[in-house]
């Protein structure tokens, strides 16, 4: 049971930071604008995301692979956007 809560907390966990950069991805594709947003702590932040999902995909961790790799889909059009917006 214990192995139970364990996974159900990673899901949760997994889910909500996920599901934290919709909105912003969401704002950032319809208004273009990507003043407020650091560069440098995206390129970063998608490198992290990269080697998460890789870590992931070795370690054979499906919520690491999939949470990532969601993350990864949200961050990277903000990233796209705000280099062609400078």
């Amino acid at each position: 049971m214990n192995m139970e809560w364990t996974s159900l907390i990673g899901y949760i966990a997994a889910s909500l930071t996920t599901l934290s950069f919709l909105p912003q991805a969401i704002k950032v594709i319809t208004t273009r604008n990507t003043q407020g947003i650091s560069r440098l702590m995206y390129i970063m932040f998608v490198c992290g995301l990269m080697m998460w999902l890789i870590y992931g995909l070795l370690i054979d961790d499906a919520v690491v692979s999939v949470a990532n790799f969601l993350t990864l889909v949200f961050a990277l059009p903000i990233l796209v956007i705000k280099y062609r917006s400078e």
